[in-house]
């Protein structure tokens, strides 16, 4: 699994920070490539060239050299090259800047109302030749050393929602960045039963939830009435169980998926909420 910004390297990628954060990530990447990528910050992926397909549990998107997405913060996705070189432009969206951008720009807010969260993670968006040559603009800033690079990519972020706010015509866009500024908060039931089979730790739930570590474990005692660590550890051994009863998978693969490195502590913990082990049928 291949977590962005962070995982981010120089022998892979080709990046920008401003300040400590970064900006714009540039790869070349030879078909054929398959991974599943999280994403740790908003993000905007440029097709420069060749074609990928992106897949989540409710969307599946094809996607060849001009087109735009916006990918939400927290979503995971499988990433698999289709044909040819593929070459990207990602940029993240760090929620500073975010807001930012919006407190800078309020008039193209007014009146905007909140849609609800959307279920499909993916935005898909067409280039047009001013969008095309803002990205080309963005290139000479990977060779230079100007001692003001910083503040030129500051402005850079703000041509880049500029133009992705003119774009987007349905106004998804927009709504989306409006809700971000205002701080709005991630209903935790859904968080939790999108990604509690996921390698995610309590910090990063916490972020993606909207909150701090603090406040995530005190709304979820107040919403789920048991903290997040008990509820994660119940709902993977509830999902083993409708493995083992359902799927031909034995114990080890239900172990694995479930986010256990070790076999015994699963069946251990299997066996003090189920009363059972794995392998023992249930008495009649």
């Amino acid at each position: 699994m291949l977590r962005v910004p962070s995982d981010i390297s120089a022998q892979e990628f080709e990046s920008l920070k401003i300040q400590d954060m970064t900006f714009v990530a540039y790869r070349n990447e030879v078909y054929p490539s398959r991974y599943e990528v999280f994403f740790e910050e908003h993000a905007v992926i440029v097709v420069l060239e060749g074609e990928k397909k992106f897949s989540s549990p409710t969307q599946e998107v094809r996607v060849e050299k001009g087109d735009i997405l916006f990918i939400q913060r927290g979503f995971y996705l499988m990433s698999e090259s289709i044909h040819e070189a593929y070459k990207s432009l990602v940029f993240f969206f760090d929620e500073k800047l975010l807001k930012e951008f919006v407190g800078l720009h309020t008039a193209l807010f007014e009146g905007e109302q909140k849609m609800p969260s959307p279920r499909s993670p993916i935005l898909l968006l067409k280039a047009t030749d001013t969008f095309s040559q803002f990205v080309s603009s963005v290139f000479p800033y990977f060779r230079s050393a100007t001692p003001l690079k910083n503040h030129f990519l500051r402005l850079k972020f703000q041509e880049l929602l500029l133009h992705l706010l003119e774009i987007d015509a349905s106004g998804r866009l927009q709504s989306i960045l409006l809700s971000l500024h205002q701080g709005q908060k991630a209903d935790l039931a859904f968080l939790m039963n999108s990604y509690y089979l996921k390698p995610l730790t309590l910090n990063e739930l916490a972020r993606l939830s909207g909150r701090s570590l603090s406040a995530f474990k005190r709304d979820f005692q107040q919403e789920l009435r048991t903290s997040p660590a008990l509820w994660i550890k119940n709902k993977r051994l509830e999902y083993a169980d409708f493995l083992l009863r359902t799927s031909p998978k034995n114990v080890t693969e239900i172990s694995t998926e479930i986010g256990y490195e070790s076999v015994s502590h699963f069946i251990k913990s299997y066996k003090e909420k189920y009363g059972h082990t794995p392998k023992q049928p249930l008495s009649t």
